[in-house]
Formats: structure tokens, C-alpha cells, sequence
């Protein structure tokens, strides 16, 4: 079902053919980012699914593309997805709800099942599992972080804090913005009831996307953490061996603007993000 109240933004790169079998599976209206695509997906998408508008992004803005779609939603609440992901049915209509029914909640974190086999993300997993707890004004577990594919956002909220940012790009972009909604009084939170579905392909490069993870964690610390929390994540990747050893190699480049974004969270967001960290939860 169709709901005025939310746009799905999809992002994608040169992956036409996944593409053309998820776009018919989200309820309008639909933005799609493309960020630089050389295999057609623009004129593709445009030929086939006219009631898909379509942003071309010209080159690879990462995970801040998805910034493009946001500002050009007429709606007051945008739900994400990647080229393989899309919502159940009724999903967005339910989020919807809820999100006119909490006014503070600023992202909605739902239930993401994988593959065929609808197996649970080990990611909306922590999220149920939140030790957080669940706050007066929130429909379910507070969370400080979430799947940037399978949330629903407060458009108001997610401008306000900046949306996703080049220093990091891609991979783990999540993290910073979340924090940063909590530091401005939003509340995240996580929706049992609220299903999207994620079908990924097998990762052709997993010691890319390790490098990726490594040097993201240690650049989002940069951008929020203290010190002592920059520390022990450089120290983790000089100790995970050569991927962690290029993730750190690759966040030098970054440095500068990541210093020069420095702000470190209030106290109440920094103790919350280190209760989430600590090994028992």
C-alpha cells in the first residue's frame, strides 16, 4: 500500500539488474539516487519505471547521496533502501504511525530479515536486544546505531543533523548520525513490527569491506568519541593485522577534515554509546 506520508529513497550503483526486480517491490513515491552508474540505470530506470524519479548523482557520493533524495522528498518521514532491499507489505504504512504517534522519534530502526530463508540481521538483533531499555516516549528499545537500508527517518530530524557525511563515505555511516540525532534530543529506536527484506550477494572483496569498517570506526571516533576511545580503536586495527593495518593507512588521507568536524557527544550520548560497547550486551 501507497502512504502520503513516507518516500522510499533507494541509492544505487551499477546494479541494473537487481534494480529492476526491487523497484517494483516498494510502495511510491520512490527517489532513486544514482550515484554515477556507467551500466545505463538511469535511462533504464526512467524507460521502465516512469513514476520513479530519478536523481543522477554524476559520480559516487558514498552513503551522503541518499542526502539528495531526502531534501527532494514532499513527505515528512523517508524510509531507506539499498538496490537488493525493500519493505514488507503495510511495513511503511505501520512505521508511519508510529512515527506520528512519537513525536520525538527520529528513526525507526525495523526488523530485517536476510535471504530467502528470512533469517534475522545480526543487527536488528542487538537492536531488540538493547540493554538501553525502552523510554516513556519511544515505541521500543532505545539504539545508537542502526542499518541505514532498513530504517525509517523524521525528514525534519535527519536535515537537522546533517544526514550521512563524506569523511566517513561508506560502510558504517550510521554510526555518526545516530549519535549525533541523540545528542540533539531525537530518539532512535527499534520497531519489531516494522519488516524490511535484504537479499545481499555474496561479497566479492570481504577484506575490502574490512579495511572499510576499520578505517570508519576510527574516523567516526575522531569525529565524536574521546580520546581514549580513538586510541583503542587504532590500537584494535593495528592489532587485526594488514586489513586493519590499511584501514588506518586509508584514514590519514581523512584526518584533517575529521579533526576539523571534531565534537565531542554530551556526557548522557557518550555514556549510552560506551553501555553499547561494553562486552556483556
Amino acid at each position: 500500500m501507497n502512504d502520503p506520508r513516507v518516500t522510499v529513497v533507494v541509492a544505487s550503483k551499477d546494479r541494473l539488474r537487481v534494480l529492476a526486480r526491487t523497484l517494483p517491490l516498494h510502495p511510491r513515491p520512490v527517489i532513486l539516487v544514482d550515484n554515477g552508474s556507467t551500466d545505463g540505470t538511469a535511462g533504464f530506470v526512467r524507460r521502465h519505471f516512469p513514476d520513479v524519479h530519478v536523481v543522477e548523482a554524476g559520480r559516487n557520493l558514498g552513503a551522503p547521496g541518499r542526502n539528495l533524495g531526502v531534501r527532494l522528498a514532499e513527505t515528512p518521514y523517508v524510509a531507506f533502501a539499498d538496490d537488493d532491499s525493500w519493505w514488507a507489505p503495510g511495513a511503511l504504512e505501520r512505521a508511519a504511525d508510529v512515527l506520528d504517534a512519537y513525536p520525538r522519534l527520529a528513526v525507526l530502526g525495523a526488523r530485517v530479515l536476510v535471504g530467502p530463508e528470512e533469517r534475522l540481521d545480526a543487527v536488528s538483533e542487538a537492536m531488540r536486544d538493547s540493554p538501553l531499555g525502552v523510554e516513556p516516549d519511544l515505541p521500543g528499545p532505545s539504539v545508537l546505531g542502526f542499518l541505514a537500508f532498513g530504517v525509517v527517518v523524521r525528514k525534519e530530524a535527519f536535515l537537522e543533523a546533517g544526514g550521512f557525511d563524506d569523511v566517513i563515505f561508506f560502510f558504517g555511516e550510521e554510526e555518526r548520525l545516530a549519535v549525533d540525532l541523540a545528542a540533539k534530543g531525537w530518539g532512535l529506536a527499534y520497531v519489531d513490527e516494522v519488516v524490511a527484506h535484504h537479499h545481499p550477494p555474496r561479497p566479492r572483496d570481504p577484506r575490502g569491506r574490512q579495511v572499510l569498517a576499520t578505517r570508519n570506526a576510527v574516523l567516526t571516533a575522531v569525529l565524536r568519541r574521546p580520546w581514549r576511545v580513538v586510541a583503542r580503536r587504532s590500537l584494535d586495527a593495528l592489532r587485526a593485522g594488514p586489513a586493519g593495518w590499511e584501514g588506518l593507512r586509508t584514514a590519514v588521507p581523512r584526518l584533517s577534515r575529521a579533526l576539523a568536524e571534531r565534537r565531542e557527544l554530551p556526557a548522557a550520548v557518550e555514556r549510552a554509546r560506551q553501555r553499547l560497547e561494553q562486552p556483556d550486551c
